[in-house]
């Protein structure tokens, strides 16, 4: 099961950023995403509405950056600020996280059903404020820019799936990745195809641009060629077989910044 939060920022005066999550039961908003029909459907399961108003979205100018902790991240984030927005855009930052099944004890890392919930909690803050200080630097930046941000925040192992799983959901017609292999043939080799900025590439829809990065140059997409769509087929085929053990649906949360 994977689970998305959206989480925004507003750029601000000062260079530190702060990302806060509101864990009070009646802010909490949750919806389910299904995935085993044609398709993709949204359908509300918890509270009201989803503060994520997906038709602005697809009216605004929106550009997605996918996140992480590699160098590649950072880089593709520039490249997006220098060639890729204006005043006027939104700036969606994804960051993929991975599920936490294990929770470090004194015994060593042991299954989240063999440990108190308090042990649990205090661990999962624990990977919260983590990811909070990764965001921060990506934040800084786009404040410094000038543009306004926002993150979405994705629980999955499968990093290139959770993106590509966005796509049709959130309408993403612009999107940016970063990588850190700088040549394109090793891209479209058969070596290259576990890379997550390749898989993106290579298995997004036609209405989405993805723009890959290296160093802060875009990696000329033309020679990396299009995929046919027998190879897309097989793609999302090995990742279905891949998740088999998942839920076909994950739930995606979102939170809003205190004031």
């Amino acid at each position: 099961m994977s689970t998305a939060w959206t989480e925004t920022y507003a750029p601000a005066a000062h260079s530190v950023s702060e990302i806060v999550e509101e864990e009070e039961e009646e802010e909490e908003e949750l919806f389910e995403i299904n995935h085993g029909v044609g398709t993709a459907s949204i359908k509300e399961v918890e509270s009201s509405l989803f503060s994520f108003d997906v038709n602005n979205a697809e009216e605004e100018d929106s550009v997605y950056v996918a996140v992480g902790k590699s160098n590649s991240s950072m880089d593709a984030l520039s490249w997006t600020l220098a060639n890729f927005v204006n005043t006027s855009t939104t700036l969606y930052l994804i960051h993929v996280f991975p599920e936490i099944r294990h929770i470090p004890s004194p015994l060593g890392m042991l299954p989240r059903s063999q440990v108190s919930p308090t042990q649990v909690e205090n661990y999962m803050a624990q990977e919260r404020g983590k990811r909070r200080q990764l965001l921060e630097k990506f934040l800084d930046i786009c404040s410094a820019s000038k543009v306004k941000v926002e993150t979405l925040l994705i629980e999955s192992d499968m990093v290139a799936k959770a993106i590509l799983d966005l796509i049709p959901i959130l309408n993403i017609r612009k999107l940016v990745v970063g990588t850190s292999n700088s040549n394109p043939r090793k891209l479209k080799s058969r070596k290259g195809i576990n890379g997550i900025a390749d898989q993106i590439f290579q298995s997004a829809p036609n209405t989405c641009e993805v723009k890959v990065v290296c160093e802060g140059k875009e990696v000329i997409t033309q020679m990396i060629g299009s995929p046919s769509p027998r190879a897309n087929h097989d793609y999302f085929k090995a990742l279905q077989k891949a998740d088999d053990h998942l839920d076909d649906s994950f739930a995606c949360m979102c939170f809003r910044p205190k004031n």
